[in-house]
């Protein structure tokens, strides 16, 4: 269709398409979605060939949030049953990282609870910084600690952090009615003072909280002005105990739609998926890597992604390859422009994960190494909170993570 040939033409051009190309993204038909995620894919593979980053989230400290956004488990008045506990050491966190690392991930997102950190916090996460680089030459490590005041970015990049990750999650007009006790404009200029202090700034968003095609794409093309390294998408994980709970709207065509328009949007950014991929993408996880060049390998902070060995096999069976930690994840224009960690440190989801600190990654579902029963097909936008684990392993407990 002439739409798709225009947004093709457009993104290898690395030319911003118009808020009516982008809406009739989101607009095409389930028939045509395969062809959507056709043209995109000319796109991703234009910019990051068919590499795919990987990336691993260590909670440095869970729960217990002041903040009141609807979406996170870890909120103010949250009845989510997660795991809850206070910072971890830095030996603790080194080693809640090196299993992502060996599973194959080139960047650990370290992420904490909290309305922002103080400047105590900030010595915390320098020795967490320095330990799992110690141990580990050449790691990117993202940073994810909520609101930055003057000057901790600059104190997070002498420490060594290469990316900061704060999301703007929706759009500036519905902002207010997912989080009364922070503004939009506060997580603008957190993502500011990052690119000031020279992190690789990390900024997405979260999808299925009831939102509008309009506020999808303005918040997409408010991202593409903060100009980003990387823009994690999240699907939204209705935990039971928070107030999105009954949120259940997406279907994994609506999914892919998201995921395609983001991409011409910011054609040469690392698109990575985050929370809620395996709950609302499901068996069409695969088609999505044609659209996103990164994704979270194993679990996220408060719920259980699939086994780290199924995302491996996912990424083999599909055509793509992990990127390896001595390439490059973003095009050698975004780079050689100063565009951060391009090399040893772009930005995330940073962190990209989701709610919870807002790192860039959401939440997610699945058991590591077992066998989900059988079940009947789901009925278009049914609840599927068979596919929603809180988090019981990893950071913060005795048993081995999910890498």
């Amino acid at each position: 269709m002439d739409l798709l040939n225009t947004l093709v033409d457009k993104g290898l051009r690395r030319e911003l398409p118009t808020r009516e190309e982008a809406l009739a993204v989101l607009a095409t038909s389930d028939d045509d979605v395969l062809d959507v995620v056709a043209a995109a894919g000319k796109v991703r593979r234009k910019w990051f060939g068919r590499r795919v980053k990987l990336n691993y989230l260590v909670n440095l400290k869970s729960g217990l949030c002041p903040e009141d956004c609807s979406y996170c488990s870890q909120r103010l008045g949250s009845k989510a049953d997660i795991l809850k506990y206070t910072w971890l050491k830095p030996e603790q966190a080194s080693q809640a990282a090196a299993a992502g690392l060996a599973g194959g991930a080139k960047r650990v997102c370290l992420v904490a609870s909290g309305r922002g950190p103080t400047d105590r916090d900030i010595d915390r996460v320098a020795g967490t910084i320095k330990a799992i680089k110690d141990e580990n030459e050449g790691v990117e490590v993202c940073a994810c600690l909520g609101l930055l005041s003057d000057g901790q970015a600059e104190r997070l990049r002498e420490a060594g952090a290469d990316a900061y990750n704060h999301n703007l999650n929706t759009s500036e007009a519905t902002y207010g009615d997912i989080t009364t006790t922070h503004t939009y404009a506060d997580r603008v200029d957190t993502v500011s003072k990052a690119h000031a202090a020279g992190l690789s700034a990390c900024s997405g968003l979260i999808a299925g909280m009831g939102e509008s095609d309009e506020d999808l794409v303005d918040v997409v093309f408010s991202l593409r002005e903060l100009d980003p390294d990387s823009v994690p998408v999240n699907f939204l994980i209705p935990m039971e105990g928070t107030p999105l709970a009954a949120e259940w709207h997406l279907t994994p065509q609506r999914c892919l739609r998201i995921l395609a328009m983001v991409r011409f949007v910011c054609p040469d950014v690392e698109v990575r998926i985050a929370g809620g991929r395996e709950v609302h993408l499901r068996t069409m996880q695969p088609l999505a890597l044609h659209l996103a060049n990164s994704i979270f390998l194993g679990d996220y902070l408060t719920s259980e992604g699939q086994a780290g060995r199924t995302d491996l096999e996912m990424i083999a069976d599909a055509g793509f390859e992990v990127e390896g930690a001595d390439e490059l994840t973003l095009p050698e224009h975004r780079v050689t422009a100063g565009g951060g960690c391009g090399s040893h440190g772009e930005a995330d989801a940073g962190c990209g994960s989701h709610g919870d600190a807002g790192c860039g990654s959401h939440e997610g579902g699945g058991v590591c190494g077992t066998a989900a029963p059988a079940a009947a097909a789901p009925a278009a936008n049914e609840a599927r909170t068979d596919l929603v684990a809180v988090r019981r392993r990893g950071a913060g407990t005795d048993l081995a993570p999910n890498a």
